[in-house]
Parts: C-alpha cells; sequence; structure tokens
C-alpha cells in the first residue's frame, strides 16, 4: 500500500516489541466503520496506519461495519466505503460485519448477568444522564440495579422478544457508579430499537452499544493491535472489562492516538450529513468536502493522501494541521504525472492585426516542462487567439509586465506580441485586445535579439474547445478547531466555488476522460470532473493552484 515506509511511532514501536517478545505470533489490525456516512480525511489516516502496519509486518487486515445502529445505517454508506478504502490503496483480507456477531454477543450479556454483571433498568435517558453525576460529583445508583438474575434474564429475553417500546428499558453492565471515569458508572450495554437494520433486517429489535459490541468484535476476530482516537482513552477500562468479563479466548490490547484535525474544515459526519441534507454542498463528494469522496472527485491522488498521512505522523499529541500541507503533497505528486495544456479560464480576445489572414501554422510546445521525457505537441497558432483578462491592462499599475498599450510580451511556445490597441463596448469594457507580432521571434528559432518580461499563455480562438472551470476555495472560512463556540454553518465561505466558462486547446485534451488530470499552464492542476461533464461539454475542477504559501520544511 504504501509508497514508503511508515515513520516510526510509538504504535510502531510497540508492535515490534510484542512481535520480538513473542507477546505477537501475527499482527492483525481493523478499520471498523460505522456505515452512517461517507469516510473523511481522518478516516484515511486511520485506514493508512492500520492497513500500513499490518503489511509491514506480514499480519492480516480486516474490514469491519460497526454496524450496531440501524437507525443511521445504509448499504449506500458500506459500498462508498469500500470504495474509498480500495482506492487509498487498503487491502483488507476480510470484510466483516459487527452484526454477524449480534447472536454472540446476546450470549455473552446473558453471561453478564448470569455473573450478576449486568442488569435491566427502567430509568429513562433523562434520569440515567442525571443519575450518572458528574466529573466531581459521584453518580446514583439506579433504584433497578439489585434485581435478581432470574427477574434480568428474564426482562432481557422479554426486550429480545420486542414486548417493551423503544426507550423504555436498557441493560447496563454493573460496575462502579463512584468511580472518577464517568465511562465506568453502570454504562449501558444494550437499548431497544426497533428500526430495520440494513444487514439483519427485523431479527432483533435489541442492539449492542459501541462499547460492548466494539470489544467483543475485536476478541472474535483476533485483532491483536486495537488502534483509536484519543477520545476513547477513556473507554479503555471499559473495553478491558468486557473482553475479560466475557471471557474471551482472544485478548486484543487498545491504543490511543491523536485524530486528525486541520484547518477550515470539519471532520464531524453529523456536520458533513448536515452540509449533504441542506444541500449547501451539492452530496457526499462535491469537491470542497473532505470525504474522500470529494477528494477523489476534486481530483486528489491515492499516493498524495498516503504521503501526507506519513509525513503528519502518528503521536499522542492533539494538534492541528494546515490543510494547505495536503495541498503540498497534491501539487509534488502531480507535476510528473499531469501533462501541461494552456488554458484560459477568463477569456478575451487577442487579435494579431499584422498576422496573415486565414494562415494557421502549428507550434511544438512541450507536454511536460518538468519531464522532457513525455515528449511534445503540435499546437494551432492564428490570428485570433485567447488571452486571460488579467493579463491585458489598459493603464497598467507599477511592475505590471504583461501586455498594455505599447509593452511586448512572449506568447507561449510562439513570438513576441506588442499591444497597440483595445476595443471596448458600450459600457466601456474592453472586449477585445489587438497588437503586432515580430516574426522573427519565434520560440527556437534562436533569437537573440530584444527580451520581454512576461510570457503568457494562450488559445488559438477558431480550435479552441469551449469547457466550464470550478475554481474552488475552503468551504470553511474559520481556522479554529471545529469552529469551537461558534454554529459552523455560520463559517461557511460564500465563495467556496466559482463556476466560469473558458478554453482550453484541443490538441491536448483531445482523448481526455473522467478523472484525467492536467497541468493547465499558470492556472493550476485540473481534473475532469466525473458528475457534471458530458459528451457535449467538458467540465474541470481545480485540484490545487500551481503556487501556495505553505512550505514543507526540509523538502
Amino acid at each position: 500500500m504504501s509508497d514508503e515506509n511508515i515513520k516510526s511511532n510509538f504504535i510502531r514501536n510497540i508492535i515490534i516489541e510484542d512481535l520480538e517478545s513473542g507477546k505477537c505470533k501475527k499482527v492483525v489490525t481493523r478499520f471498523p466503520p460505522e456505515p452512517n456516512g461517507y469516510l473523511h480525511i481522518g478516516h484515511a489516516k486511520s485506514i493508512i496506519l492500520n492497513s500500513g502496519l499490518a503489511e509491514e509486518f506480514k499480519g492480516k487486515f480486516n474490514l469491519r461495519f460497526d454496524d450496531t445502529n440501524p437507525a443511521k445505517e445504509d448499504t449506500e454508506y458500506v459500498e462508498s466505503i469500500k470504495e474509498d478504502v480500495k482506492w487509498l490503496g487498503g487491502k483488507w483480507d476480510d470484510i466483516f460485519f459487527a452484526s454477524n456477531y449480534f447472536d454472540t454477543m446476546y450470549e455473552k450479556a446473558v453471561l453478564l448477568i448470569k455473573k450478576g454483571l449486568a442488569y435491566v433498568c427502567d430509568l429513562s435517558p433523562e434520569q440515567i444522564r442525571e443519575y450518572r453525576g458528574t466529573l466531581t460529583e459521584p453518580g446514583k445508583e439506579s433504584p433497578y440495579r439489585n434485581r435478581t438474575v432470574e427477574e434480568n434474564l428474564d426482562l432481557f429475553e422479554r426486550m429480545r422478544k420486542g414486548e417493551f417500546k423503544d426507550g423504555e428499558k436498557v441493560l447496563r453492565a454493573k460496575m462502579d457508579m463512584a468511580s472518577p471515569n464517568i465511562t465506568m458508572r453502570d454504562p449501558i450495554l444494550y437499548r431497544i430499537d426497533h428500526a430495520e437494520h440494513h444487514n439483519t433486517k427485523n431479527k432483533w429489535c435489541i442492539y449492542p452499544m459501541y462499547d460492548f459490541a466494539h470489544p467483543l468484535e475485536d476478541a472474535i476476530e483476533g485483532i491483536t493491535h486495537s488502534i483509536c482516537t484519543l477520545e476513547f482513552e477513556d473507554h479503555r477500562p471499559l473495553y478491558d472489562w468486557v473482553v475479560k468479563e466475557c471471557e474471551m479466548e482472544n485478548v486484543p490490547r487498545q491504543y490511543e492516538f491523536a485524530r486528525l484535525n486541520m484547518t477550515n474544515t470539519v471532520m464531524s459526519k453529523r456536520k458533513l450529513k448536515q452540509l449533504v441534507d441542506e444541500k449547501i454542498v451539492d452530496g457526499w463528494d462535491d469537491p470542497r468536502m473532505p470525504t474522500i469522496s470529494g477528494l477523489r472527485r476534486k481530483g486528489y491522488t491515492p499516493e498524495a493522501i498516503r504521503k501526507f498521512c506519513n509525513e503528519i505522523g502518528v503521536s499522542k499529541a492533539n494538534s492541528i494541521v494546515d490543510s494547505q500541507m495536503l495541498d503540498y503533497f497534491v501539487r509534488e505528486d502531480l507535476q510528473l504525472k499531469a501533462p501541461a495544456a494552456m488554458a484560459v479560464m477568463r477569456p478575451i480576445k487577442l487579435v494579431i492585426t499584422n498576422y496573415p489572414e486565414g494562415q494557421t501554422e502549428m507550434l511544438e510546445i512541450e507536454n511536460n516542462a518538468n519531464d522532457e521525457s513525455q515528449g511534445k505537441r503540435l499546437v494551432p497558432f492564428s490570428r485570433e487567439l485567447y488571452i486571460e483578462k488579467e493579463d491585458f491592462m489598459e493603464v497598467p499599475v507599477k511592475k505590471y509586465f504583461r501586455l498594455f498599450p505599447g509593452n511586448e510580451v512572449r506568447l507561449k511556445g510562439g513570438y513576441f506580441v506588442k499591444c497597440t490597441d483595445c476595443v471596448k463596448n458600450e459600457k466601456g469594457e474592453v472586449v477585445e485586445v489587438h497588437g503586432t507580432y515580430d516574426p522573427e521571434t519565434k520560440s527556437g528559432s534562436g533569437f537573440k535579439g530584444r527580451k520581454v518580461k512576461a510570457t503568457i499563455h494562450w488559445v488559438e480562438a477558431k480550435t479552441a474547445k469551449a469547457v466550464e472551470f470550478r475554481l474552488f476555495e475552503p468551504l470553511i472560512l474559520d481556522d479554529i478547531e471545529e469552529n469551537a463556540g461558534k454554529n459552523f454553518l455560520e463559517q461557511i465561505n460564500p465563495k467556496s466555488m466559482e463556476v466560469l466558462q473558458g478554453f482550453v486547446e484541443p490538441v491536448a485534451i483531445k482523448n481526455a476522460k473522467v478523472q484525467d488530470r492536467f497541468q493547465f499552464i499558470r492556472n493550476g492542476f485540473f481534473t475532469v470532473d466525473s458528475k457534471y461533464t458530458t459528451d457535449e461539454k467538458l467540465v474541470f475542477n481545480r485540484i490545487v493552484p500551481l503556487k501556495s504559501s505553505f512550505k514543507m520544511q526540509n523538502k
């Protein structure tokens, strides 16, 4: 999977020690998403870590769907997760579903009841929260805590048969209501939910809670190193308790690392789903979304994402990563991969008045300035071209070296052109630029005369391919982690997407298909959009601009 070895980190070191000491014979890791939404860049870090460690140590990597919450789960999410993991390069050995273990989980819950370690509680959700206490005050025991084993077995069986309504009863672990770790204050193990399950349909109307199901799943599958993010650190004692008291043969160990936090991004699936449901974006795969499907549609490469995740590393310390760091790795990856082309996003016509009318010649231009082996292509050139509006200024500002009356520039791969005039419409807007060319200055001719300070790109007007460009900025304006203390919808960038109609030289993109990537000279790296491209019109998403203010250290 990995393009390079995983950087040394504390989890990797633990695995090495476990293998060398004989504590672990074969490494088994897993990625356990809940199928209640699409995966995002934070999940990519976990996928790459878990699958990479299994690959490095010749172990086993499982993809497991933690489908214990039927009301929020869907087969659409299951299929999207499979596609995302595969695209990132994660090679699972087996696919499992938590729902495959529901019978075993029920048996283990009965075992806990028989051991006097679980009881059926009739408190409402609000009362359970009230009884739980606070960080500074112990909780209170439920009045139903001391039911007999026989009564609990009978009530739990009746819960399973569907005799009670949602929320009417729950099964709780009998632990310690005075524990300083609130997680250990008689946590809920099972709740009633009469929703249809995507996998087991209507077989069950009680479902295990994550904190009960997850350690059992790991133990059943023989997971050796259960790797999760820091928010589950307080849950580890409960994880170990479940494995021990349920008398599991395999005893996995949980290890926590810092989750990925990025500027200008939300990583909450609830918030991402809200963006989709309220149509602030046009789906989970909107290129402005931090979802893996969104990044893929935008044109990011799995190689760049893997290098990014490897570079940020694995640690116990929470931090926020500059989102431009990911863009840096995308640029680095595409430099040699994406062929060059000339594209004009905000076109204005340039008429070369002394170029012969009706004549077209073919100019030779390199396919990739960073890789000569990719060869050259022939590009049509004639009297009428399109250039970028920003490459002409009637009254130039200081240090403006592109076209203005009396100034001369080089056309990329072509000739020197001197601006002579411009044409305006009735509103006083410039709609056409006029100039003359010097036939002695053709690129590659060995011209040694005067020099110019700017080279601009262009597209020949008659053969130009009309396309749509979509330019993106961060969807979230704030750099505050998860926009603490604010409604994140108030931080939506109203200028997160700009749609432009322009032109691309036809030769470079004549066989362009969905997900093909190009470097449009001076404009950035682009990909053919998978959603809005049609047989009649190509739509290009800008992956990243050519330059960024972000710089990697020691690169």
